[in-house]
């Protein structure tokens, strides 16, 4: 049996550990964030072990920690090959490396401009002056729908970054950049999981009609939208599988968006959620644990 480390105890880990082990890995909780965690012994040898057996017995993790300062000495600790390890991880959390990586192969994506700050208004003026109104601006690095606005007209867009500025004034800031991308109004929003190279199935995320009377336009499960398991169409399917090849990352989860006359990668994310196995392809789990098991036995 295979041990498989997972950093979070969440709706991932919930779903994934009773399949997984009807294949022969089990799954076990490594806690990352929100604890103390020896670093050093200072002379007495017992960093390695102060943390009890927490750490021992693992052959491989799943995704390295989101937060990477506490994720190196977890990764020190457990000593495991990762499926998706650090780079893998800062690599897609960068929304403007990945679209430019994307770009540069050939693959289609939103009209997007990042801007570093800090800048001249002016050069946010200039920025935005190839767009059309509205515009979706984005941090970089965030997840799950995390300050991610619409500007309507000038205005509103330079008040916007204005609040950024503010976060961006605070030295410890590590990101400073933002992104000003086009707005695909009506888009249908297909989140496409990508493992060991090949699709194995998608869902689409739709606001309920309440809230699209409300005016709420961002897909975000974690801002109250529905995952519904979906077919994609072979198109959509072999875009997602394009991206996974040119980033060069085993199990991915891609973000498409479509509308009437376009289909584009929006976002991808290298710890995507494992939504329920009905909304998967039949052979996903077994996918899945060979990935794992191929990962413990290449290192």
């Amino acid at each position: 049996m295979i041990r498989l480390a997972m950093t979070t105890d969440a709706e991932t880990f919930e779903r994934v550990r009773g399949p997984l082990a009807d294949r022969g890995v089990q799954v076990g909780h490594v806690r990352a964030k929100e604890r103390s965690l020896r670093v050093s012994s200072g002379g007495d040898g017992e960093a390695a072990t102060v943390d009890g057996e927490e750490f021992d017995g693992f052959d491989v993790g799943l995704v390295y920690p989101t937060r990477l300062m506490e994720g190196a000495v977890v990764d020190e600790r457990l000593g495991v090959p990762w499926v998706n390890g650090r780079d893998t991880v800062v690599t897609s959390r960068n929304k403007a490396g990945v679209l430019a990586t994307l770009d540069a192969a050939g693959l289609p994506t939103p009209k997007t401009t990042l801007v570093s700050n800090p800048v001249d208004e002016s050069v946010v003026v200039d920025a935005v002056a190839e767009f059309s109104y509205p515009v979706v601006v984005k941090p970089n690095s965030a997840t799950r729908g995390v300050g991610v606005a619409a500007a309507t007209d000038l205005d509103s867009l330079l008040g916007v970054v204005d609040y950024l500025n503010l976060i961006h004034d605070y030295r410890a800031t590590g990101d400073k950049s933002f992104l000003i991308q086009e707005f695909l109004p009506d888009a249908r929003d297909y989140r496409a999981m990508v493992v060991d190279g090949a699709c194995a199935g998608a869902v689409r995320r739709e606001l309920d009609a309440d809230a699209l009377a409300a005016g709420r336009w961002k897909h975000n499960v974690h801002r109250g939208a529905t995952a519904r398991g979906v077919d994609l169409d072979p198109e959509a399917r072999d875009l997602a599988e394009r991206a996974a090849d040119a980033l060069g990352i085993d199990y991915l989860g891609v973000d498409l968006l479509e509308t009437d006359d376009r289909l584009v990668i929006n976002e991808t994310n290298a710890r995507p959620t494992v939504d329920a196995a009905t909304k998967y392809e039949d052979d996903f789990y077994d996918r899945f644990a060979t990935l794992v098991r191929r990962t413990a036995e290449d290192e």
